[in-house]
């Protein structure tokens, strides 16, 4: 429920919020078992989970709304952009330009992990990312960077970046969790598994929001021993990463899951094949209309954050949604 009808079903004790609002919910699956109560008679055990639930949750200073991350990729083979943003000139106006559109974040990569794509060497990420990272910066704009290395990591972070967002969620290089713990920066930790040029023979669950929400806490349980500050995390469940079709729908639907961990949720969806599976749809840059109502379904679930290629649509689509919410 949404709107007025929530606000008056949590006053009344009948609801709790989603994430703080403005989406809110009445019964709750207690597992492991499956049983399913109302929330005014969650048992006292449960009651933990259920605040984290319901308790907003800011983070990287982006609370309030459903925040955009821009995606600008500096490399020649991502899957619906690869080769845009080669030319580093052009990739910093394309940052700019994303800012521009009412990015709250340009999320800069310089390697692409689409399924089957092969590993760039770090040196080379950085000769991409370092540049345009700098320039972004420079002129103001929050910049995270889409990386699993920590001398990328670093040089990034040295160059003005913000946040670090691992695909990974910091397994890949040993060094990263305690270089995120040094430096004390916002972390996205997204659930994947094997490596991009592996994962799709690793898609098989059997609860798929169930095994990514534990999946999930182990890697957040791994970066706060090595030092990260609970508060700085933010989880991502990695749509399409190790994920057939099913998974995906699954998994979206059921993003309620994942709010127990008490994290912000960092959504991808944009232009992703599944939404080609769906609506037919085999080029990339055509899927507009499915990445926003897959964002909007995953704002309305408690998303903090979109991760996404179009970002003036995704913003003119969150104003109206927002106006409709209230």
């Amino acid at each position: 429920m949404h709107g007025a009808a929530a606000s008056d079903a949590v006053a009344a004790g009948l609801a709790s919020p989603l994430a703080g609002g403005p989406a809110a919910f009445s019964l709750a699956r207690l597992l492991p078992g499956g049983a399913v109560v109302p929330v005014a008679a969650v048992p006292p055990r449960w009651r933990p989970v259920l605040n984290r639930i319901a308790a907003p949750r800011p983070w990287a200073g982006l609370a309030g709304r459903p925040a955009i991350m821009g995606i600008l990729n500096v490399t020649p083979d991502s899957f619906s952009d690869g080769g845009n943003h080669a030319d580093p000139a052009h990739a910093i106006e394309a940052g700019l330009a994303l800012a521009a559109e009412g990015a709250d974040l340009v999320d800069v990569g310089g390697e692409s992990t689409r399924p089957g794509a092969r590993a760039a060497p770090p040196d080379e990420e950085r000769a991409r990312v370092v540049p345009v990272v700098r320039a972004l910066a420079a002129q103001g704009v929050a910049v995270s960077v889409d990386t699993r290395n920590a001398a990328t990591m670093a040089a990034a972070l040295d160059a003005g970046a913000r946040i670090v967002n691992d695909v990974s969620a910091l397994s890949h290089d040993p060094a990263a969790a305690a270089l995120v713990a040094a430096r004390g920066c916002p972390v996205v930790l997204m659930h994947m598994r094997g490596q991009p040029d592996s994962m799709a023979k690793l898609d098989q669950y059997g609860d798929v929001a169930a095994e990514v929400a534990g999946e999930l806490a182990l890697r957040v349980a791994a970066a706060e021993a090595a030092g990260v500050r609970r508060e700085a995390i933010a989880i991502d469940p990695g749509i399409g990463f190790a994920k057939g079709l099913d998974a995906n729908l699954d998994l979206l639907a059921r993003l309620g899951a994942l709010l127990g961990l008490g994290l912000p949720l960092v959504i991808g969806v944009s232009r992703k094949s599944f939404i080609g599976r769906i609506s037919g749809e085999a080029a990339p840059r055509q899927r507009l209309p499915g990445s926003l109502a897959a964002g909007l379904a995953a704002c309305l679930a408690g998303a903090a954050v979109l991760r996404v290629h179009d970002v003036a649509a995704t913003r003119q689509a969150l104003q109206v949604w927002q106006a409709i919410m209230r």
